[in-house]
């Protein structure tokens, strides 16, 4: 049909020469999808707190190829620090294509038992506040050039205990033992801006630092999977399928969406996987 549209699949997730920041980028799921975007052609800038992290995973990932990938040390808990990363990235960009905000932190604890500093005031500030202030300070640069049918791009990686009703007695925080803030931080997630999609990835157990403490308790990856009605826990290919998908062409009309990655375990009755 003369006029058709390019619908093939180098065209629809084309995301070649696009610049990315991933913030909690040297680990876990930041690091997974930071080798999706390298992997494709995206030059990729990583974040936090910890040096030889992201030192390791950056050379690793340029000498992959074909994208780049880049790092800087920020922490990012406070609007100061948010500001900060901004400001040292545009010192390098003048626009920035994808904002993925993965870094966070979970704190479990029995329920009668929460600290407020570590239980509630550190989770909410980097669950949270740290997502607001950051897509603030980059706005300017996804903003840019951005039209209707390229649009600048936020993926907050929220949770599936973001909308999961358990959260005593999850896998990941032990039997005794509640991840109450994590699940309310992680239902907040929640932004918009124009001309810039923003979409929430809810992942449900990926082998993270976050959740190393529950894989350890569990005896590994075979005993965490017991009962998940997919009979595994997530991995690579399962985050990058979906994240790709939002930033490429083809998901450039999806925006305000909530994907659970999680192989079914929200609806695994009686099951807590989180």
């Amino acid at each position: 049909m003369a006029g058709a549209p390019d619908l093939s699949i180098p065209s629809l997730f084309d995301v070649q020469g696009k610049t990315a920041i991933v913030t909690g980028g040297g680990s876990g799921i930041g690091e997974m999808i930071a080798t999706a975007f390298v992997q494709n052609g995206v030059k990729v800038y990583i974040a936090s707190r910890k040096e030889k992290q992201l030192k390791e995973v950056s050379e690793r990932l340029t000498k992959m190829g074909p994208g780049y990938c880049h790092y800087f040390v920020a922490d990012i808990s406070s609007k100061e620090g948010c500001d900060k990363l901004a400001d040292a990235v545009k010192q390098r960009e003048n626009k920035i294509h994808i904002l993925v905000n993965n870094s966070g932190m979970s704190w479990g604890a029995p329920y009668e038992n929460v600290p407020e500093k570590e239980g509630w005031d550190r989770v909410l500030a980097l669950n949270v506040k740290s997502i607001f202030y950051l897509t603030v300070a980059f706005t300017d640069l996804l903003a840019k050039d951005s039209t209707n049918i390229d649009p600048g791009r936020v993926i907050n990686v929220s949770s599936i205990a973001g909308v999961s009703p358990v959260a005593q007695g999850s896998k990941v925080a032990g039997p005794s033992s509640g991840l109450w803030s994590y699940h309310t931080s992680k239902a907040a997630v929640t932004l918009a801006s124009k001309r810039i999609t923003v979409n929430a990835i809810l992942p449900g157990i990926f082998p993270s630092k976050m959740t190393a403490f529950g894989f350890k308790l569990a005896g590994g990856q075979d005993q965490m999977a017991e009962g998940h009605p997919w009979g595994r826990v997530g991995n690579a290919r399962d985050l990058a399928g979906v994240v790709l998908f939002l930033v490429s062409p083809a998901g450039s009309y999806v925006t305000a969406s909530h994907i659970a990655i999680d192989g079914g375990s929200l609806y695994a009755p009686g099951k807590a996987f989180l």
